[in-house]
């Protein structure tokens, strides 16, 4: 019996979330809405699609998020600067997380000067390259240029790549 041992996979039905009870509920959409920003911050057009996505009346929910920015709870900078300061610590550089930035739907006027206002990149360049690859400079163009592209998946500019690798390197 070939295939006795053998088990079989099924996909995992979709688990739906039921629909609140009062969709046009103010109090509700605004726990929920608290709910969200309790466990993290979040982008307003992000708050904003997940409490559609819950079953909430847009009107309503928009109108939920304008009285939470105006009372400072939900705060499209500040979020900004959060998220900027977790990834360039994880070890991300600016294009990376420019992207991922507009994904979530940060608004992209603020995406640059947050990017600026953030870590030093050339500096922060140099110390992911030296956590991967240790503090001796490449050996050789094969290994300088293996160091250039993991630093640029995560993320960085070429400028902040040639300031960690050295755009000099002698050949003996």
């Amino acid at each position: 019996m070939p295939g006795c041992c053998r088990r079989v996979r099924r996909a995992a039905p979709a688990v739906k979330r039921p629909r609140p009870e009062a969709p046009g509920d103010p109090g509700r959409v605004r726990a929920a809405a608290l709910g969200l920003l309790a466990r993290r911050d979040h982008f307003s057009v992000e708050l904003g699609r997940k409490l559609i996505e819950r079953g909430f009346d847009p009107a309503v929910t928009a109108e939920t998020l304008a009285a939470l920015a105006a009372e400072r709870l939900l705060d499209d900078a500040r979020c900004l600067e959060r998220f900027v300061a977790y990834r360039a610590e994880r070890g991300q550089g600016p294009v990376r997380i420019a992207l991922d930035l507009k994904t979530q739907g940060a608004p992209a006027e603020l995406i640059a000067p947050a990017l600026e206002a953030g870590a030093d990149w050339p500096a922060r360049a140099r110390e992911v390259r030296r956590r991967k690859f240790g503090a001796a400079a490449p050996a050789n163009w094969t290994e300088k240029a293996r160091q250039a592209r993991f630093l640029q998946y995560r993320g960085f500019s070429s400028d902040d790549i040639r300031a960690a690798i050295g755009a000099e390197l002698e050949l003996d």
